[in-house]
């Protein structure tokens, strides 16, 4: 079965002076997160989309889907954890306790504030994850990237033809993950900021989903001014 997993537990710090986490923010007149969930919804590959919210949020988030998308049994709600790949756990640990976890099954992570994603990734990722096991979704760097061990002076400075820049979804066998995200320390867990570098960390290929330019992170109030300059200009029709 193939799953989805729409993180939504930030608390969105970086957003300013706001009341409520930046996925329930106004987007055209719509939570950034059910613009997001629409999408999900929109492929019928998707046996369960699981939103992941702060505890606090729950019943909020329980309530803006029955607002804007209507009672849907396909949709469930589970409390995030201390990070992103905790959150990602208690997703999988939702999927094992109602279901079971077999081999054939898979789960798309995707950011909660990443509206515009598209069917096309959408669609690559969980071709590519069923012969993989491990998807990132990436765009190529533009500009020059560089590398500073202190914070204040130039370490390194990458070839930039090799990089690039992660976006979601990211998409992982759940069995291979459980099973590579439990043998890590606390101490690794701790430093873990991406659950790709789960597989990396194990020798493991993760393979690559081209991304899009538009396919932005809702932040900061900046981001979401240009989020709502992409919808009104139409740029991230898919």
């Amino acid at each position: 079965m193939i799953y989805a997993e729409i993180l939504a537990g930030g608390k969105g710090t970086r957003m300013g002076n706001v009341n409520m986490p930046k996925q329930f923010l106004l987007l055209n007149k719509k939570p950034i997160l059910i613009h997001t969930l629409e999408k999900f919804m929109l492929n019928p590959d998707f046996e369960k989309l699981i939103v992941i919210a702060p505890k606090e949020w729950m019943n909020y988030t329980h309530d803006i889907i029955r607002k804007y998308v209507g009672e849907n049994s396909h949709i469930v709600v589970a409390e995030g954890g201390r990070d992103r790949n905790e959150s990602i756990m208690n997703g999988i640990r939702y999927i094992e306790n109602t279901y079971g976890i077999f081999d054939d099954d898979y789960i798309v992570t995707h950011d909660s504030v990443r509206p515009f994603i598209t069917h096309r990734i959408l669609k690559e990722n969980i071709q590519l994850v069923q012969k993989s096991r491990a998807v990132d979704t990436v765009i190529e760097a533009i500009d020059t990237m560089i590398e500073s061990e202190d914070g204040t002076s130039v370490s390194n400075i990458p070839k930039r033809s090799l990089m690039y820049q992660g976006q979601t979804p990211q998409s992982f066998h759940i069995q291979t993950l459980v099973s590579l995200y439990n043998r890590l320390t606390e101490a690794e867990k701790a430093e873990l900021t991406d659950a790709c570098k789960i597989f990396a960390l194990a020798g493991l290929s993760v393979k690559i989903v081209k991304g899009e330019l538009f396919n932005i992170k809702i932040t900061t109030p900046y981001d979401l001014k240009v989020a709502n300059a992409i919808i009104q200009e139409g740029i991230a029709n898919d």
